[in-house]
Parts: structure tokens; sequence; C-alpha cells
């Protein structure tokens, strides 16, 4: 049998060096974020049972899931997802405290990706659930430490807000099952206008039809209201839509200018979103790097109905964005290589404190000669080796 000592897994890949500091440097500045903002850490297991992802809300295929059985036979999976492993800990070992509870995670999700386009099966997430609250402080609540999160890892970026019950209005007064419903959001989702357009023309003309045609095409800033009222007059989306443009206003003042744009073609992957959702997209990463929304059913799957709102934050993409940027740099080369004479090693040691006390950033040399020393400082590019003796 064929052994892969040297390889890892497909869709996973080790991390070195310049690498960890940049994820290190971004995940710290989300976590400032976070923890300014008053969310507090938790950390859910690397395995749930299955039935947790089962859920008719979930949105998660269970191809996509790494399956295996636990010492008595029940399916297990790795986590793929975040926000539900949570839902099931505010629902049991949080359901009796005090609400609302803001709440934050760091750890990877691991989906099975057949052909890997690109994504990774293993990834690092960050991001944030505020479980308890409903209404516009907390939508804002979530929305404003959302664009301080992207805000704080990156300057060319655009923020994305949509509403889910404009598309759920709107589909409700189609006489279609949720099947033909999916393939229309998939449409929406994908800007596939050719695809959208053949999957309405089967259905009967109405004012919602024509509505949700145009969705993918409702893309902008303020003025998208006045177009989308005009197409939706008539249709229970309108009131999503006047929550929506509240929202928008209340964002105007944080200056955001054209970063912040209106997006009614923005119908998310999970079907839990039942209010506002959103997504960060940074300028030379194609996927968006922040996701999220209000999902205010979601705890009632687990027998413990309260109002809830969220998003995640894909922090190896924007990792890996950094590390191609000229103007940073993540090398851990010290200013200063201490190397001592036989005798000399605390000495040396004691330097080194000194060095690093003052601010110079220095390092021990473990190499037993000068010369080893001094080549070993040539090849890493260090400028200075100093000699104790």
């Amino acid at each position: 049998m064929k052994k892969y000592l040297k390889i890892t897994p497909e869709g996973t890949k080790d991390f070195l060096f310049a690498e960890c500091s940049a994820m290190d440097d971004i995940c710290g500045k989300v976590e400032d974020v976070f923890v300014t903002r008053g969310f507090k850490r938790v950390i859910t297991p690397g395995i749930e049972f299955y039935d947790i992802f089962s859920l008719p809300c979930c949105g998660i295929a269970q191809e996509t899931m790494f399956k295996t059985t636990d010492n008595k036979g029940r399916l297990v999976v790795v986590r793929p997802d975040s926000t539900l492993p949570i839902a099931r800990m505010v629902a049991t070992r949080l359901k009796n405290g005090t609400l609302p509870v803001k709440l934050y995670y760091k750890q990877a999700v691991y989906r099975n990706n057949p052909t890997l386009t690109g994504r990774r099966n293993e990834n690092m997430q960050m991001g944030v659930e505020l479980v308890g609250a409903g209404g516009k402080r907390a939508d804002l609540e979530i929305l404003t430490t959302a664009v301080d999160c992207i805000s704080s890892v990156a300057d060319d970026f655009r923020f994305e807000l949509g509403h889910a019950e404009v598309f759920d209005s709107l589909s409700q007064e189609l006489n279609i099952d949720e099947d033909y419903k999916e393939k229309i959001r998939i449409s929406i989702e994908g800007k596939n206008y050719s695809a959208l357009n053949n999957l309405l023309d089967k259905l009967e003309p109405c004012n919602a039809v024509n509505a949700i045609r145009s969705l993918p095409s409702l893309f902008g800033g303020e003025e998208v209201f006045e177009k989308a009222s005009k197409i939706c007059e008539g249709t229970k989306a309108v009131e999503a839509l006047e929550y929506l443009h509240s929202l928008y206003n209340d964002l105007v003042p944080l200056g955001l200018g054209d970063k912040l744009i209106i997006d009614l073609g923005l119908v998310q992957r999970n079907d839990y979103y039942t209010g506002m959702v959103f997504t960060g997209y940074i300028n030379g990463i194609g996927d968006a790097v922040i996701s999220g929304g209000r999902y205010d059913n979601l705890l009632s799957e687990f027998d413990a109905p309260m109002c809830a709102a969220g998003f995640a934050v894909d922090t190896d993409a924007i990792t890996i964005k950094r590390l191609i940027d000229d103007n940073v740099d993540y090398s851990d080369n010290p200013d200063v290589l201490v190397y001592s004479a036989d005798g000399h090693e605390i000495e040396a040691i004691k330097k080194v404190a000194e060095l690093n006390a003052q601010g110079k950033k220095a390092q021990f040399s473990v190499l037993d000669t000068l010369e080893k020393t001094q080549k070993y400082a040539d090849e890493r590019g260090i400028a200075e080796v100093m000699v104790i003796e």
C-alpha cells in the first residue's frame, strides 16, 4: 500500500513563516474589532453530530461534509460551519442566561470541494453571532461591526447590502415548488439572466414575475430604491425595501461613499436568512470575504426560538491577498543576531533580552562558530552580527 508521508490531503496546506505572520496579523486586527465591540469568544467541537447539519435550513450539501462514525455508530461530521454549532450551544448551555449574548469565534471549518476550483477544504474562519436581540439597533450593531472588520484589513473594499424578504416575498406569490424556487434563486445569485428568463418565461405573467426578473439588475446606490419601489409596487416586498432604505440611510454617515452598495440580487445560499443580508468584497479577491445577515428562525430548530444575526470573515482569503501586496513585509528576520564565544552564552542571551527591551529585534545564535553564524546571517539577510566575548 502506498504511504502518503510527504504530502497533505487535497485541499489542505502547510503554513510557513510569513504566511503565519500574515494570518496572525489579519486575525489579530479582526479579533481586536470583535473584543472592542463587546463580543466574547467561544469554541465549538471540531466534530459534531450530522443531525445538526441535516436541518432543512442548513444549506450545506451532505456530499460536501467529511463524515465518519463515533464509537456508538452515530454519524458525525468534521465541522463544516460555525453558526449552527453556536446555535446549538446557545439553545442548550446559554438558554437560561442573560440575553442578548454577543459571541465570536476563530476556528477552522471543513468542506469537501471535489473540484477544488481554487477553494481549499480547510479554511480558518472568524465571525460573530448576536443572539437574543432583534430590530434595527441589533442590525446596525452587526452591520457596523462588519464594516469595522473589513476596513481594519483593507482600504479598497465594497460593502453590499440586501434583504432576504425581497426575494422571499415575491417568490411566495408564484405558484412554484421549493425546487423551482431554488433554481430561480441560483440564477439570481449568479446573475445568470438567460437561465432566469427561461425559468420565469414558463410562469404566468404577473407583477411578482416582472419584479424577480429585475432583481439582478437592481444594484447600485440610493437610486435603486426608487426603481425597486416601482417594480415591486403592490407586493409584500415593499415593506422590506422600506426597512432596507432606513438601514442604508443610517449607514450613510459612516462616510463609506460609493463603497456602500445596495444589491437586491443578494439572495444568500442558506435558507435561514430572514432579514437584512450583506457581503463584503476586497479589491483583488473574487469571492466575498464577509457574508452574513439576520436569521431569526434558526434557533427554533433547537427548541429555543429567539432572534439572531451574525456574519463570517474569510481570513484565509484576506491573508493570501495581503501576502502578495508589495507594500507589506512579514519578514521575521531580526535586526541583530547575537553570537557568543564559548563560556559567554548567558551574557549573549542577556544582551538579546536587553536589545529587545530597547525595541530592537534581536536573536541569539545557536550555532557554535562565528563563521557559521555569519554565513547564516548572510543567507537570511540579517544585517548585523554582534559578538559577545
